[in-house]
């Protein structure tokens, strides 16, 4: 594989852990008191959502970054 596939995998990886610890923290810390809250009252759903946040996130820096690299 290219060099850049791996660099891009790797961020992807770095997003996907953070936002997916990020998740889990805010179902510990905010959750859902009621348990009607589609995203948050699943430790699961909140991990996987946090998880496709960070990795939209790093991939979105990760682009902007080799933007600037080639221009």
């Amino acid at each position: 594989m290219s060099k850049l596939l791996v660099n891009r995998y790797f961020w992807w990886g770095v997003g996907l852990s953070i936002g997916a610890l990020a998740g889990y923290i805010y179902y510990l810390e905010v959750g859902c008191a009621s348990g009607s809250c589609a995203i948050t009252s699943n430790p699961w759903r909140s991990s996987l959502y946090g998880g496709a946040m960070g990795v939209l996130l790093f991939d979105g820096l990760h682009k902007k970054d080799m933007w600037r690299k080639n221009n």
